[in-house]
């Protein structure tokens, strides 16, 4: 049965607006919801099966997916530099190879200043045993005060023995010709891994963005996926390099001041700095620790001892309070509680280089949501909602709400 053309469209037949014949709108719109929310529901489930089995993964896999995630974190690094080689008519595989020379450069010039003199230094503890316990002699002896009244007290307490747990024995390598069978070739694979990831990740980069975006069915979907990829592009390759530049500065002037107070080895404690400057709250903490101790082997009085750490401490405040905000400004601030959630998850899984990567990841995985929509579980738990999309240009939100008119903020 066909609608009149005179027919209103509101009163045409269910079977023309896709109903089936007699089932009310209200009933096909609560089977439509129902629908939705069932695959929400299913959508969800695999959401949280994939989050809770995926750490192990990376963490099994840690051989393979650490030294691929590095790679790929620097290969976004270096696009910037990439593209503007590319500007001045330098083949994608010329330049890809000067990049990949450039970062190996600084890699090694970081190695230089940083491994070998530590090595050197750090061999001198076995000897540096006495000077370490005459500086800390006082609080020695107030620990082993402390230490003996606990154990009186534990004793007084105590009314049965407390069961020692036996712990498993892990064999060492037998000689160092079996510890680099071992592990030295499983370095070295890595690390040209990497370099080879690098290389052919950006040489391609080019075809692949033009790919990814051309490969999209509508305009809009080619103009979103090539926001996303420069938005990633511009957040990642600007927080390293802003921070880069704000750690090898402050450690140039820790490493002078050091050098003004007569530690040894200035050029090495300063890159330690920079280095460990990169983890955020942990990192400083970690650099004031090894500085203290660098100064009990070295300085005979426990006061002078406690300079170095003191000194980088104050070079930290300043920098964390005052350089960085004015520097970084509020593009690239992030939520505190997630740094801390994903320097604890990413340390976890593949440890100190886990902690260095844990804020370029948590940037890009922020940038990709932020296009994407994130899982609105509080929606899909009270409304029928499964993604908000939070959609930006160039600094600016706006909330693409129907129900509300646009806002704008800062």
């Amino acid at each position: 049965m066909a609608a009149r053309p005179d027919q209103p469209l509101d009163t045409a037949p269910d079977s023309l607006l896709g109903v089936p014949a007699g089932v009310e709108a209200d009933d096909a719109l609560r089977i439509a919801m129902r629908r939705d929310r069932l695959l929400a529901a299913l959508t969800l489930i695999a959401g949280i099966g994939l989050v809770v089995a995926l750490p192990f993964a990376l963490k099994a896999g840690a051989e393979f997916f650490l030294p691929l995630t590095v790679s790929l974190v620097i290969a976004v690094a270096l696009i910037p530099a990439l593209e503007w080689l590319e500007r001045h008519r330098v083949p994608s595989p010329l330049a890809s190879l000067v990049c990949v020379l450039l970062f190996l450069v600084a890699a090694n010039i970081a190695i230089a200043a940083i491994v070998i003199p530590a090595t050197d230094f750090f061999r001198l503890l076995p000897t540096r045993i006495d000077r370490i316990q005459m500086n800390l002699a006082p609080l020695l002896d107030l620990y082993s005060s402390l230490e003996k009244y606990v154990n009186r007290t534990l004793r007084q307490v105590a009314t049965t023995p407390v069961r020692q747990q036996q712990a498993s024995a892990v064999s060492p390598p037998s000689s160092i010709l079996e510890f680099a069978a071992t592990s030295a070739p499983t370095v070295i694979v890595q690390f040209f891994f990497c370099v080879l990831t690098v290389f052919f990740f950006l040489s391609g980069w080019t075809r692949l963005r033009k790919r990814t975006i051309t490969g999209r069915t509508s305009f809009d979907g080619a103009m979103a996926t090539a926001r996303v990829i420069q938005d990633v592009v511009d957040d990642v390759s600007a927080y390293l390099g802003t921070i880069t530049a704000i750690n090898l500065t402050l450690g140039v002037v820790v490493g002078t001041a050091l050098w003004a107070v007569g530690m040894p080895y200035p050029a090495m404690w300063g890159g330690i700095v920079a280095l460990l400057n990169y983890i955020p709250y942990f990192g400083p903490v970690i650099a004031a620790f090894l500085m203290a101790l660098g100064g009990l082997m070295t300085f005979p009085d426990i006061w002078v001892a406690m300079l170095p750490p003191a000194i980088m401490i104050g070079c930290h405040l300043v920098e964390a309070n005052f350089i960085t905000p004015f520097v970084v400004g509020h593009r690239l601030t992030i939520n505190p509680v997630l740094i801390l959630v994903s320097l604890s998850f990413w340390g976890w899984v593949w440890g100190t280089a886990g902690a260095l990567l844990a804020v370029p990841l948590l940037i890009i995985l922020q940038t990709v949501l932020g296009a994407a929509g994130k899982p609105d579980i509080a929606g899909f738990l009270f409304e029928h909602g499964t993604l908000v999309q939070q959609r930006r240009d160039r600094g600016r939100r706006r909330t693409d709400d129907p129900q509300r008119p646009h806002e704008t903020g800062g």
